[in-house]
């Protein structure tokens, strides 16, 4: 979830010349790039590309040649390190010319650019190599800030460049990026040795300079100007002015952690789709304009703004409160769809590939915020970024001209360009819990992290939810090592407040949009003979151990039922739900309510596809909260042995003499959660080491 952002610094020059003097020329790229790349406003996240052409000795002959360094395919600007850089002999892109055929053909240049590789780099090239290669200055960048493209995609793009820079940049018409467009830069720069760059209609930016530093002081004096002019010219107000006024914030939360899961739902049949959540004072300035519906019918103008977004969004202006919500946003859905295979039809090619998923990336919702979705969480929260540019586009462009998206046409060859689906089939098969969202209870605790782990480790987004709030936080910069920020989210609750664990689910649908697994592991223990256990000592096992489980199962089943995409529950139990000990009677009776409640909600949950089993550990010594606390000595003291002996003396109690550790229960927790046992409901998996008492009959 992205909320409400305080106004950024002007962009601004942050070359340190002490720095730079002790850099490579390699190196300088790579600060250029990093430089660049740190700045939304000046290229969106995995857009832009950096260059510089570098003499070095050839490892074959030794002798010194041009070597072009750019960045490689996929890269971001603003991590890229070394690696990050294809090297190409320039010598042979220069003799790639005779290679080429004509427009028509130019797709089949990018399987050259393997064959002018230098030094055996392993970095493949992207297919924007040749706008760099043939460009006829030593530094190139290419950005996509959001002020120059306002720029180029007015209706009078060319005269306002002209105007605007004054000569000192020049202007092409919209082209799709490839070979040809690299030779039409080449010309242009050589048959204008004055331009510091050009603008190329409905894209971008290129700059150029003669060392690295000029050149990346240029781009950030190019974009600074077109900021401030826009600014000076800009009408107002932007987007036609306020149609409607934002809700207050906690009343936008509520209103999309209510829609996100019922959305998700219907879009996630063919594919588990996460979500993202963003009511930042831009997204709300467009949502509640009374242009937003003109505009966002235009579509988006960057091709790398529509690959990530669709060609247009979804409004979904209808009001969420009605009783036939769902009806309505069904037909709006509906619509979307049979509009999108439409586009489809009328613009598909012979070789075209089949159509992908017709459902929206991104969602206007008027005095609420956008909500993005995608199949995974990254991808979702970049989609809703790059519209965040589209729309500081559209206001740029609408304040002092008027604003155009690209022709159908033209997006569509970029949507289903050929090269453009190879690298969707290059990428790596999802993992068994991709787009999967689980809920983890007592998640900062040893069992819980090492659950956490296993699912992320397969793909899931996790909410780790914990009445220790340090400890959570502890739990979430260890786990973010793991798997990225994105994709771990932590928030502090008491599994006995039905107000918590309602904030917990509500946090999870604003976080990632829904809830497919439950892993219920908030826990304590305790251990008295029963003369001595106190009242309150049984009500806390009955408050954590059993209120906690039906209040966090009851919710998590109502949001899989808004879903409609069934779900998984994993209860981890206990080996003493099963089998008595003396001294334990308020434990074991807990744990034994919590496997019958389990078998309940396994029995309701079966007609809508949501299964319930349980993992029943037994001394987890190692990592446990639980164990590094009274419940050892408690139970040191039951078995007349010393605390420090506890373990040895449970793993010689096992049949198999073994240690049960968090990671085998994570195990156990992800076989049930996974559609390893999507055949499986209602049932227990033992990880004790062997216990025949605990034999289940």
């Amino acid at each position: 979830m992205t909320s409400v952002k305080t106004a950024q610094e002007p962009i601004a020059s942050r070359w340190d010349d002490a720095l730079a003097a002790t850099l490579s020329e390699p190196q300088l790229l790579l600060y250029r790039s990093n430089l660049l790349g740190s700045d939304l406003r000046v290229t969106n996240f995995g857009g832009g590309n950096t260059s510089a052409k570098i003499m070095m000795q050839d490892p074959l002959t030794g002798a010194q040649t041009e070597v072009l360094w750019v960045k490689g395919s996929g890269g971001d600007l603003g991590s890229i390190k070394l690696d990050g850089f294809s090297t190409l002999y320039m010598d042979k892109l220069q003799a790639l010319k005779q290679r080429y055929r004509g427009l028509e053909h130019e797709d089949e240049m990018v399987a050259y650019l393997p064959h002018c590789t230098f030094n055996l780099n392993p970095r493949a090239a992207s297919i924007d190599t040749p706008l760099h290669a043939y460009i006829d200055r030593k530094h190139v960048d290419h950005m996509h800030p959001d002020s120059v493209i306002a720029i180029a995609a007015c209706a009078n793009s060319k005269a306002l460049t002209e105007k605007i820079f004054e000569g000192e940049l020049g202007w092409l018409p919209w082209q799709r990026p490839g070979y040809d467009l690299g030779l039409k830069l080449e010309a242009a720069s050589r048959e204008n040795p004055h331009w510091k760059g050009l603008v190329l209609e409905g894209h971008g930016l290129f700059t150029w300079g003669d060392d690295a530093k000029s050149c990346y002081e240029t781009t950030i004096a190019i974009i600074q100007r077109a900021e401030a002019w826009l600014a000076a010219n800009a009408r107002q107000p932007a987007f036609g002015g306020q149609q409607s006024a934002p809700l207050a914030r906690e009343q936008r939360a509520a209103l999309a952690a209510r829609l996100m899961p019922v959305l998700r739902g219907k879009i996630s049949k063919d594919e588990f789709k996460l979500g993202d959540f963003n009511d930042t004072d831009t997204v709300l300035e467009f949502v509640c304009s009374k242009d937003l519906k003109a505009l966002a019918a235009l579509g988006t103008s960057c091709p790398d703004h529509f690959l990530r977004t669709k060609i247009r969004p979804l409004v979904i202006d209808f009001d969420l409160a009605d009783a036939d919500f769902d009806a309505k946003l069904e037909a709006a859905l509906e619509a979307y769809r049979a509009d999108y295979a439409a586009y489809y039809n009328r613009c598909k090619r012979a070789s075209s590939p089949a159509m992908r998923d017709p459902n929206p990336v991104i969602y206007l919702i008027p005095g609420v915020g956008m909500l993005s979705f995608a199949k995974d969480k990254a991808t979702a929260r970049i989609a809703g970024e790059f519209y965040i540019n589209a729309i500081n586009v559209m206001r740029g462009a609408n304040g002092v001209d008027k604003y155009v998206g690209l022709p159908e046409q033209e997006a569509f060859d970029i949507e289903y360009w050929l090269l453009e689906e190879a690298k969707l089939q290059r990428m790596p098969k999802p993992k068994s819990l991709a787009g999967r969202i689980a809920v983890v209870t007592g998640g900062a605790g040893g069992i819980g992290r090492a659950v956490a782990r296993q699912l992320l480790s397969e793909g899931a987004c996790v909410m780790l939810t914990d009445i220790d709030a340090a400890a959570l936080d502890d739990a979430k910069a260890e786990l973010v090592k793991v798997a990225g920020k994105d994709n771990v989210a932590t928030v502090a609750g008491n599994v006995t407040s039905e107000e918590d664990v309602l904030a917990v689910f509500d946090a999870t649908a604003l976080q990632f949009g829904g809830c497919d697994q439950l892993i219920s592991n908030a826990g304590i223990a305790s251990s008295a003979p029963l003369q001595d256990t106190t009242l309150e000592v049984w009500n806390r096992n009955q408050d954590i151990l059993v209120k906690g489980y039906f209040l966090t199962s009851r919710t998590a089943f109502q949001m899989m039922l808004k879903q409609k995409l069934g779900g998984s529950m994993v209860f981890v139990a206990s080996k003493n739900g099963l089998v008595a000990s003396a001294g334990a009677a308020a434990y074991c009776t807990a744990k034994a309510a919590e496997i019958h409640l389990a078998r309940c909600v396994a029995l309701e949950g079966a007609p809508h596809g949501i299964r319930v089993n349980v993992v029943n550990p037994d001394a987890v010594i190692r990592g446990s909260r639980i164990w590094d606390g009274k419940w050892k000595e408690e139970r040191a003291a039951s078995n007349k042995i010393g605390a420090e002996d506890v373990e040895e003396f449970y793993r010689n109690r096992s049949m198999l003499k073994r240690s049960v550790l968090p990671e085998d229960i994570a195990e156990a927790v992800y076989f049930f959660a996974s559609e390893k046992a999507g055949k499986s409901t209602g049932n227990i998996l033992n990880v004790d080491a062997g216990n025949a008492a605990a034999f289940t009959r």
